[in-house]
């Protein structure tokens, strides 16, 4: 690979602003970059379903190994806030921002590694199957792009979501199912004061069901938070409403929905009880990640990493991504640890020596692949 066009990349992607919701001038950005390497890369139709600044964008890299078989990567181009007017400069051995921004080494270092591997394979004329590359917006907040992009689109069977934490050679094999749960909770107003007997309270229902929950860590695959509480107004008011937002996840999905079903039951009990009521209601937010050791996706993983010099340490992730909603599709998919350190703050770093390796990588994982059909 060539380090310092690598570099120059990074940071000339990461003053592009943006922020989730905010992608067109980066799909812009892409799509050029793109076109400038005379490689097929088409931008989606489903900016008008998210309303999101731009759609997804899929990459096509036509292979020269018709035995070969396809293989996909996604990384995501929106960044958390503040990611306006990002300035990185080199500090050491890292890639920093000013400080009063974000960096965007999520997902932007994903991106560059993605860009130079491929630039890197035609220079050197490597053989290698077909490549496809999604690009999605919206990751940030609620996978919304991925959720949207038709994969039946890809002709891949198997391939990688480069978006964790954890040094190069991490390999997340498993991450959960999440369930977003929603408490309409419903009393009966009165004066606090004068006859709160009359009164039914909402909030007395809710902290009821709340303290009857099974929350936290319910076991070592799942776990169920209530994460909002809003309702009330004057202390001289019994409040008749209040709205709550949960979760449930879990690795398991039957133990997902057994948790989502005990949230809601509780919720409705004890408004009926108490003589109020209950509206809640439930949506699954992604699917569960589960790449078996031995499955193809992990294996030539494992083998690239080590091909690489480095250990492979497979790990289970405690929150979805991009990759979640692509094995929900039916695709084996791994993520890939690509080293970025202090994500979603401003003291966000990217390591250079982890930049450099993502990018070894992804070439070792395409060339891994490609002998493999070629040995078979």
């Amino acid at each position: 690979m060539n380090k310092d066009r690598l570099i120059d990349q990074f940071m000339e992607m990461v003053q592009i602003d943006s922020e989730t919701g905010h992608e067109r001038e980066m799909a812009d950005y892409l799509l050029e970059t793109f076109k400038e390497m005379g490689i097929e890369a088409l931008e989606d139709d489903t900016q008008e379903q998210t309303g999101y600044g731009a759609g997804n964008i899929l990459v096509r890299l036509k292979g020269d190994n018709t035995n070969a078989e396809p293989i996909y990567f996604t990384v995501h181009m929106d960044t958390v806030a503040p990611g306006v007017g990002v300035k990185p400069s080199i500090d050491g051995d890292y890639i920093v921002s000013d400080g009063s921004t974000i960096l965007g080494s999520d997902d932007k270092a994903g991106i560059a590694s993605l860009i130079e591997a491929v630039r890197t394979i035609r220079e050197s004329g490597m053989r290698h199957g077909d490549i496809e590359i999604v690009i999605t917006v919206g990751e940030e907040s609620g996978l919304v792009g991925a959720k949207a992009f038709d994969a039946t689109q890809l002709k891949s069977g198997f391939g990688y979501a480069i978006d964790s934490t954890g040094k190069v050679g991490t390999v997340v094999t498993t991450a959960p199912t999440q369930s977003k749960i929603e408490a309409h909770i419903h009393g009966k107003t009165a004066h606090a004061g004068v006859a709160p007997e009359t009164g039914v309270s909402a909030i007395n229902i809710a902290a009821r069901a709340i303290s009857q929950m099974k929350l936290g860590r319910i076991d070592e695959e799942t776990t169920a938070n209530i994460g909002r509480f809003e309702g009330g107004g004057a202390t001289n008011v019994v409040t008749d409403y209040v709205y709550l937002i949960g979760e449930a996840r879990s690795l398991d999905d039957k133990k997902m929905k057994a948790q989502t079903a005990h949230m809601k039951e509780t919720f409705e009990k004890v408004a009926e009880d108490m003589g109020g009521r209950a509206k809640v209601s439930s949506d699954v937010m992604y699917a569960a990640l589960k790449a078996s050791k031995d499955s193809e996706v992990v294996s030539t993983a494992v083998q690239a990493i080590e091909n690489i010099g480095r250990r492979p340490d497979l790990i289970s992730l405690g929150g979805g991504s991009d990759g979640n909603i692509f094995a929900g599709a039916g695709l084996d998919t791994a993520i890939l640890g690509l080293g970025y350190e202090n994500i979603h703050t401003t003291e966000e770093k990217m390591p250079i020596e982890e930049l450099h390796k993502i990018t070894e990588l992804v070439i070792e994982i395409i060339k891994v692949q490609n002998d493999k059909e070629q040995n078979a």
